[in-house]
């Protein structure tokens, strides 16, 4: 009888055991399945972004950035022409053009300045308009003809100047108008989802600061360029008026003095700035 009752137990307690370890997994399952529907919204979103991250069109996220966009396109069209202006115009052979004084001293010389008026008026430059105006006042001595020379190349110096003005107007409004695009962008997406059904949904919000900082992105990147081109044409404004003075000096104090050897400066360069 003990003998009996002992297998049977024996298979009562192995039965419970599975019974146990089936229950367990039942709930090891059902754990799994709620953490994998939790995440999986998350998992959908992350899939999304990425999705829509590999399809980013800049294009499509510049004309969706509202009036400050139109505003920094004008400004960098603006950037465009003023550069290609100057970059013809603003040359050495329209300021100091090589050559022209050694084809002006002859005729000095020789005092045919009838010829010379002619040379100097088919040649467009601020140095033929300087010596120009020598050779028309060379009655007037050395001290009435030294300064009008002088302030005649700055105010040709200062007229280049003022035409690249605009870069420097440029340089300091494109990234203001961004910012302001940023604000006004901001402003529009917490707008969006405090009056939607979006305000669990981050993409909504991201999407709305995207969309705002494309504006921003786009001032600076008319304005460093801007920047750039302004401080390049200031620094080639210097170096052409140091080089009209160091020639316009050299060419009147030959002329008026006899001697190579300035005895004062024209200050053209301080003129000009």
């Amino acid at each position: 009888m003990g003998k009996t009752c002992a297998p049977r137990s024996l298979e009562w307690m192995q039965h419970l055991q599975g019974a146990h370890r089936r229950r367990r997994s039942h709930h090891h399952l059902k754990y799994s399945m709620r953490k994998l529907y939790s995440i999986a919204p998350l998992a959908a979103l992350a899939a999304h972004n990425i999705a829509h991250g590999a399809d980013f069109n800049i294009i499509a996220q510049v004309a969706d950035g509202g009036g400050a966009i139109v505003v920094t396109l004008g400004l960098s069209i603006l950037f465009l022409a003023v550069t290609i202006e100057r970059l013809v115009n603003f040359r050495a052979l329209h300021v100091v053009p090589d050559g022209l004084i050694e084809r002006v001293k002859p005729l000095w010389a020789a005092q045919e300045f009838v010829k010379l008026q002619q040379l100097l008026t088919d040649h467009d430059s601020t140095l033929a308009r300087v010596i120009a105006y020598v050779v028309a006042h060379r009655h007037l001595g050395y001290a009435i003809v030294n300064s009008g020379a002088g302030e005649i190349a700055s105010i040709e110096l200062r007229h280049h100047q003022q035409k690249a003005y605009a870069l420097a107007i440029v340089a300091t409004v494109a990234p203001i108008v961004g910012l302001l695009g940023t604000v006004i962008g901001m402003i529009e997406a917490f707008h969006m989802i405090a009056f939607s059904e979006g305000m669990g949904n981050p993409a909504l919000l991201a999407g709305g600061i995207s969309k705002a900082l494309i504006n921003t992105a786009c001032g600076l990147c008319v304005a460093l360029p801007a920047l750039a081109m302004h401080h390049f044409f200031k620094n080639r404004q210097a170096f052409f008026g140091l080089a009209l003075e160091k020639k316009i000096n050299s060419l009147i104090h030959e002329w008026f003095l006899g001697t190579n050897v300035p005895p004062q400066s024209l200050h053209v360069v301080s003129h000009a700035n």
